[in-house]
């Protein structure tokens, strides 16, 4: 999939949510999109574990981490999960760990950091939920396009 997202707000700026420009790249991947799912968690990466292991289906996860800068929500072997069950990306507001693995692999990693600190296995947050961050609401099947240039959202596919 070819994805411009300075070609998309061309042409469907009306449409479009566009991200605050927070994240670094950190996947194998620069340029990816798909449908939506979402997962909420503060410091407990449980539900990500859940969710990576299931079919992605060409999905991208949203992980609402609250933004936090202490612990890694994704690391090499969560990320690994996720490109062996057909996830197209993972975009955190948060940070990961194990980045220059993650380099090597082919998915979309968007994160606000790196912390070598993993997180608490607590079994709490929440999952396919609106989640906010960003100036941009990430509501569960619409579609995130991204790239080197950010990160935007549209309540319908533009790129096949």
């Amino acid at each position: 999939m070819d994805i411009r997202t300075a070609d998309l707000c061309d042409q469907f700026s009306d449409e479009l949510d566009i991200c605050e420009p927070l994240f670094g790249d950190f996947g194998g991947q620069i340029q990816f999109g798909g449908p939506i799912a979402t997962i909420k968690c503060f410091e407990d990466n449980s539900l990500v574990r859940e969710l990576t292991a299931e079919a992605g289906n060409g999905r991208v996860l949203v992980i609402d981490a609250g933004g936090s800068m202490r612990r890694a929500v994704v690391g090499d072997m969560l990320a690994q999960k996720a490109v062996d069950n057909g996830w197209a990306g993972i975009v955190v507001f948060g940070c990961i760990r194990d980045s220059a693995a993650m380099a090597d692999m082919p998915i979309g990693v968007k994160a606000l950091g790196t912390h070598p600190l993993k997180t608490d296995k607590r079994g709490e947050g929440q999952r396919d939920i609106v989640v906010r961050f960003g100036g941009v609401a990430f509501r569960p099947g619409d579609w995130l396009y991204a790239d080197e240039d950010g990160v935007i959202v549209a309540r319908r596919q533009l790129v096949k």
